[in-house]
């Protein structure tokens, strides 16, 4: 994988963008499925880029 607007950003923001896909997710479960599943996926592809971001800068 090679994004390099994704290698400069802070882990950090990546961590928090991860945090708020699933408050949002877990706002909407009910109402709408489908988004709810849209959320939580990019939810857990923010919080793996944080990681594996954080992981390749040390």
């Amino acid at each position: 994988m090679n994004f390099p607007s994704i290698k400069n950003i802070p882990p950090i923001y990546l961590y928090l963008i991860s945090i708020l896909s699933f408050v949002i997710s877990n706002l909407i479960r009910e109402k709408s499925p489908l988004f709810y599943g849209i959320f939580l996926a990019s939810g857990l592809i923010f919080f793996l880029l944080g990681l594996y971001n954080r992981i390749s800068n040390k």
